[in-house]
């Protein structure tokens, strides 16, 4: 089971942001980055927000960095973490728009992206860039499907749909891989039902652990039925955590301990059928947060492995 992380600072919700976020920049990022792909971590991931209206801005706050200038930008300061969108909200773009940033990103980071989707759900962001927020999920089904055609191996892609017709358009740099990995984000049954169908893999949207087998069973069976045989990363999204005993309050619902405790309550995940785990640390400052990374590292994730 490989472990990835959510960067803070580029995301701040009042539902997970820490305090000592409000006043971080592009240097804690980068501090952060390098923490995650010394500890051997699998993934790095950023948020897609265009803008965020006055009504919701209360508890989204107005802070989304952008996830391509974020992820080109760390690219140049790591080796070998991979770089993940979670979630990408395509259909408010264009493929072709998006499939050039991501190609390019994919390309200058040597093969490093994952692309996560997903529908959105701010319904404001839709009407001021002209998309429909209502038809949204036919609009990210068939954004899959071009991308798939436009992040291929072709110099020209094709795709012939209801919303998007393109051929003869050429885009270079390809990305770097063969097949870049899509991810599909959500958990209501369209999002499973996509994810199983057009995904590499899946990112639920805080499923809690009772909820996941039955999730994962329903992949699995779609994914059957249509005859799919290509492996599916199936992801989840674990507690908050805080490896060793805290001296402070990190809420009741933190997984705190010793790194042997917290492997055994992770791997829990795995024996569900959870192949990358995302992780998140409760933490009062930059080097608070570093220092958890390096000791998941360290001190859980070799105990992950075990039965």
């Amino acid at each position: 089971m490989e472990y990835g992380i959510q960067l803070p600072v580029q995301s701040q919700s009042t539902i997970y942001t820490e305090p000592w976020e409000a006043g971080a920049g592009p240097a804690d990022l980068v501090e952060i980055a390098r923490a995650a792909d010394r500890a051997g971590f699998a993934y790095l991931a950023s948020c897609d927000h265009v803008a965020i209206p006055r009504r919701l801005a209360p508890a989204m706050s107005t802070v989304w960095y952008d996830p391509v200038a974020t992820l080109a930008f760390l690219a140049g300061v790591t080796e070998r973490v991979r770089l993940l969108s979670h979630v990408a909200v395509v259909g408010l773009r264009h493929p072709l728009l998006t499939a050039k940033q991501y190609a390019t990103l994919d390309h200058l980071s040597g093969g490093r992206l994952i692309l996560g989707v997903g529908a959105g759900h701010v319904r404001e962001e839709f009407e001021a860039l002209g998309v429909d927020f209502g038809r949204r999920g036919a609009v990210l089904d068939e954004c899959v499907d071009a991308l798939r055609a436009a992040l291929g191996p072709e110099e020209f892609p094709e795709h012939h749909g209801k919303l998007y017709d393109f051929e003869g358009l050429g885009q270079r740099p390809r990305p770097a891989q063969e097949r870049v990995p899509l991810w599909i984000g959500g958990s209501s049954p369209a999002a499973v039902r996509r994810a199983a169908l057009k995904g590499d893999g899946w990112l639920p949207q805080g499923d809690p652990r009772d909820r996941l087998p039955a999730q994962i069973a329903g992949l699995r069976r779609l994914r059957a039925e249509a005859g799919i045989e290509r492996p599916l990363t199936v992801g989840a999204i674990a507690e908050p955590l805080y490896v060793g005993e805290p001296a402070w309050d990190v809420g009741r619902r933190t997984l705190a301990g010793r790194p042997r405790e917290l492997a055994e309550s992770l791997r829990a995940y795995s024996a569900m059928g959870v192949d990358q785990l995302q992780v998140r640390f409760r933490s009062r400052s930059r080097t608070e947060l570093t220092d958890q990374i390096a000791a998941f590292g360290e001190q859980v994730a070799p105990h992950l492995l075990k039965t």
